[in-house]
């Protein structure tokens, strides 16, 4: 009878241990099957990757911060910068990011940049006045003065970093893509071409269409169609030109910032200056800006600067043009 018994039992702890294994089994197959449907149906990234990606990109700023910025920088300057690379190279990249946007972009250069193999340089990101405090631009609607006098400041901020690197004996780069186009601009119209060694200017205009900068300074938007035909949208919002959406308050901010630079006449301002030490790239197809008008071109090719036309919109011409330009522009490849 005990010996049934024991019997019994063994069956049964073999019956449950072969269903939970049975269980285990099913389990990946279940989940293959999920990610197999994101895939094909949502051509995502599963959340862990993306979560990782995100965590990483927190840790890699974090550390070019704190590694990197504080290393013997006076604090006026370290509070207003971001670095990558090795500052005891003879060269400086000084980057103006684009946007206008909140965020303080500090891997994009670096990304975009990596196969370069003269690595005799090191890239210098600096705040703008809207990543530098965007709790100015969240809540309350600035007035188009307001953003003017904001530009200035981001302006003078550029400025300073420069002057602090060109007294350390390097030799400065700038470079500025869209937006950071016109504050590159602005910086030669303001302090004068020779303030830095050589420039890079990707995707920007001289003399914006009236049409499109008095849209934004209203808050609204515009953009291009063809890279030549311009279309403004009061009501629009930035990630969508063609939409009647109302945009939020800090929607409007960033596109009013966008236009206290476009509104200027950079062929006027820039008249006095020889721009033989700046590289232009003009996307032909851009979306955003618009391509150079034969007047732009005629007035950069008076001045002595290169000028490169290159197919494609906005975006695609800055990932595709941007290594080139570093050799153009920088001696640097």
């Amino acid at each position: 009878m005990k010996t049934r018994k024991l019997i019994y039992l063994l069956i049964v702890i073999v019956m449950t241990i072969s269903t939970v294994i049975s269980g285990c089994k099913s389990k990946p197959e279940g989940k293959n099957k999920i990610k197999n449907q994101n895939e094909t149906e949502f051509s995502t990234q599963p959340k862990e990757e993306e979560e990782q990606k995100q965590v990483k990109k927190q840790n890699e700023m974090q550390d070019e911060i704190q590694d990197e910025t504080l290393n013997g920088i006076p604090e006026e300057i370290s509070s207003l910068i971001s670095i990558s690379g090795n500052q005891e190279s003879s060269a400086v990249v000084i980057n103006t990011q684009g946007g206008p946007m909140y965020d303080f972009d500090t891997t994009t250069v670096k990304e975009e940049t990596e196969e370069i193999k003269n690595r005799d340089f090191f890239i210098v990101n600096v705040h703008q006045k809207q990543t530098k405090n965007p709790e100015l631009f969240q809540d309350k609607e600035i007035s188009f003065e307001k953003a003017i006098e904001y530009d200035k400041e981001s302006i003078q901020m550029l400025a300073k970093v420069i002057k602090y690197y060109k007294e350390q004996g390097k030799k400065v780069y700038v470079l500025g893509m869209s937006f950071g186009a016109l504050m590159a601009q602005e910086l030669i119209s303001e302090y004068g071409v020779d303030i830095a060694d050589k420039y890079l200017i990707i995707v920007g205009r001289l003399d914006m269409p009236e049409v499109i900068w008095k849209s934004f300074s209203k808050g609204g938007t515009g953009y291009f169609v063809d890279g030549v035909k311009a279309v403004a949208n009061e009501n629009g919002i930035m990630d969508d030109p063609e939409s009647d959406a109302i945009p939020s308050n800090s929607e409007k901010n960033v596109n009013k910032l966008a236009a206290g630079l476009g509104k200027n006449r950079y062929t006027e301002k820039l008249d006095k200056y020889d721009l033989k030490n700046i590289t232009y790239i003009s996307a032909m197809e851009d979306e955003a800006v618009g391509k150079l008008s034969e007047e732009e071109i005629n007035f950069l090719k008076s001045k002595n600067a290169k000028i490169i036309l290159s197919e494609g919109g906005h975006s695609e011409v800055i990932s595709n043009e941007i290594v080139n330009g570093f050799k153009t522009a920088f001696g640097l490849e």
